[in-house]
């Protein structure tokens, strides 16, 4: 029998990790919700609207989470503070100031990257048509990223203070915001002017801002919270805290690009192979990524509590914070994977009609591919953990190394030589994908544990 005191430190930070990490992911599903609801309402208007608004929204998002990933540096900044003094309100102040400094600079930054879209679009070889109201999609929707990036910032602050809570609630309400704008901008309801297209990258706008406003009030309405007077003296600079904000999060900028550019790509050889086997890689990656925001959020969750212990200098509560989130993600992976293996035409009858004869070659495909990424599921989780804890750590260089060699040079690789030159087609590049992913896994895991020797941990 464990002996309970033993057992009584595992218990409670595997309890701290999941209050922390539930509401995350419940916020990251939610999020994900929004943009389903874009692609509803703009669907509406006929299929080259849609395409348009998918091609604009790429571009946005990859920059947008982007930024969101060099100024979420300040995560690890603020549970180290935190773990070094329980109510280091001045500490914490500085390092979100500086966060929110970058988040205006580079915002701003985003909205000039996203001025050239159109001309991006036709270098590409896209039709000019579609770029064109896609450029012009971009024209608007491009000034909701500093209001995003912004948000990002302010949603780390109320999580590392253990209000997560929060992050969802207004997640959710962001929702219904962001259904109703575009109810009413793109058809013209209550007296507005129908807008088409258009009317969809303005209710994004609206949504985004929205949610800074809505993060403001209730931290100004938190008792605990408030106290930490965000805004105070927001104009005196913290150069060192800015540094340290650029040294960590641009790495993690750079992971996920090279992620983000990854499954980018895929996409882009699933349309040399054929229009069915896209339309399958779509709809099988939208559900790999559904599933994937559970283990996502916990390597959010990881990010704190590990750092927190770092702040702390307490080498045993890192051990026990990663080990917590790694069973936590691998538990979660395997419901997804097994779901995934068992139940694949229920899954997918969610978002294709699976009983419609013109979709057969649709669901056959998309059954393979779900099967590849029920295989990687786990490796998926783990790898989003194991960079969660190592940033805990604030360990970034080298597990950038480590995604730009593991997506781009095993994985990659076999996508391109699977998918183009074999028989295999769309499977073959989602091997690729499986592999890139597995790969990027286990060098995590293993820089993780071997953190002691490597002197990442605290003294």
């Amino acid at each position: 029998m464990s002996d309970a005191s033993t057992l009584d430190p595992w218990r409670t930070e595997l309890r701290a990790m999941l209050q922390l990490a539930a509401p995350l992911a419940l916020a990251n599903l939610l999020w994900m919700a929004i943009g389903t609801t874009d692609v509803i309402f703009v669907a509406m208007l006929g299929q080259e609207p849609l395409a348009a608004s998918s091609l604009a929204v790429t571009q946005y998002m990859l920059i947008s989470w982007a930024l969101t990933g060099l100024t979420g540096a300040v995560a690890p900044l603020v549970a180290a503070e935190l773990g070094r003094k329980r109510h280091a309100v001045r500490e914490v102040r500085r390092s979100v100031r500086m966060a929110l400094w970058l988040a205006v600079g580079t915002g701003l930054l985003g909205v000039m990257l996203c001025s050239w879209g159109e001309g991006f679009m036709r270098l590409t070889g896209q039709d000019p048509e579609i770029s064109r109201n896609a450029g012009a999609f971009l024209d608007i929707i491009k000034w909701a990223i500093p209001a995003m990036v912004i948000s990002s910032v302010q949603r780390t602050f109320v999580s590392a203070l253990n209000r997560p809570l929060l992050a969802t609630g207004i997640t959710a309400a962001a929702i219904v915001i962001n259904a109703l704008g575009n109810w009413v901008l793109i058809f013209g309801h209550l007296g507005m002017p129908a807008m088409g297209l258009e009317g969809s990258a303005l209710a994004s706008v609206i949504t985004a801002f929205a949610m800074v406003g809505a993060y403001a009030l209730v931290i100004a309405c938190d008792r605990r919270l408030s106290r930490y007077r965000l805004l105070g003296n927001w104009w005196r600079p913290e150069w060192q805290r800015l540094r340290d904000l650029v040294r960590i999060g641009l790495p993690i900028a750079c992971i996920i690009i090279a992620e983000g550019g990854f499954f980018s790509s895929a996409a882009y050889l699933m349309g040399r192979i054929g229009a069915a086997q896209l339309a399958a890689h779509t709809v099988a990656l939208q559900i790999a990524a559904l599933a994937f925001q559970v283990p996502f959020g916990v390597g959010q969750a990881a990010t704190i509590r590990v750092g927190y212990h770092f702040g702390a200098g307490d080498r045993e509560g890192v051990r026990l914070a990663g080990k917590a989130a790694l069973w936590t993600a691998f538990a979660f992976s395997f419901v997804g994977a097994s779901v995934m293996m068992l139940f694949p035409h229920q899954v997918l009858s969610l978002y294709v009609d699976a009983a419609d004869p013109a979709n057969a070659q649709l669901i056959t495909l998309s059954v393979r591919y779900l099967a590849v990424a029920a295989l990687f599921q786990m490796f998926d989780g783990v790898q989003a953990v194991g960079a969660g804890a190592l940033r805990g750590l604030q360990d970034t260089r080298m597990p950038m190394g480590i995604a730009l060699f593991g997506y781009w040079v095993p994985g990659f690789g076999l996508s391109l030589g699977l998918g183009l030159f074999t028989p295999l087609g769309g499977l073959g590049v989602w091997i690729g994908l499986a592999v890139g992913l597995v790969v990027v896994a286990i060098l995590l895991l293993h820089r993780w544990r071997r953190r002691a020797e490597l002197g990442l941990l605290p003294a």
